[in-house]
């Protein structure tokens, strides 16, 4: 079963991704950049569902560290911010930009699409 770690720091979105992709992935949460880098470490997930503006280490210095341990790491990106940070975000290697609030179908479909 492949392992996706899902980053957010609001619980209410990592328990939503979780019971989104529930039965199909195994899930690991983080509410941080840094527990996410921790984590990433320990279970090396295929997959990555990372927030951007986080407290701690934010998404995308995360993001840049994770890229650098697993060059292959495939990383989709939640934010509110979209418009503003795709550039960077695409820059840092993530394969998707979804903006929140996101549809189960949009997640869904760009994880198939990269995995």
């Amino acid at each position: 079963m492949k392992k996706i770690l899902v980053v957010d720091d609001e619980t209410a979105i990592r328990e939503i991704v979780n019971l989104m992709l529930s039965g199909r992935y195994k899930i690991i949460t983080a509410k941080d950049g840094r527990e996410a880098v921790e984590k990433f470490k320990i279970f090396k997930p295929d997959f990555v569902i990372m927030d951007v503006m986080m407290p701690v280490m934010n998404g995308i210095e995360a993001i840049r560290i994770m890229k650098s341990i697993n060059p292959d790491v495939k990383i989709i990106a939640l934010t509110a911010y979209a418009e503003k940070k795709e550039a960077e975000l695409r820059e840092a290697g993530v394969v998707e930009v979804i903006s929140k609030p996101f549809r189960r179908k949009d997640l869904v479909g760009a994880i198939q699409k990269h995995l």
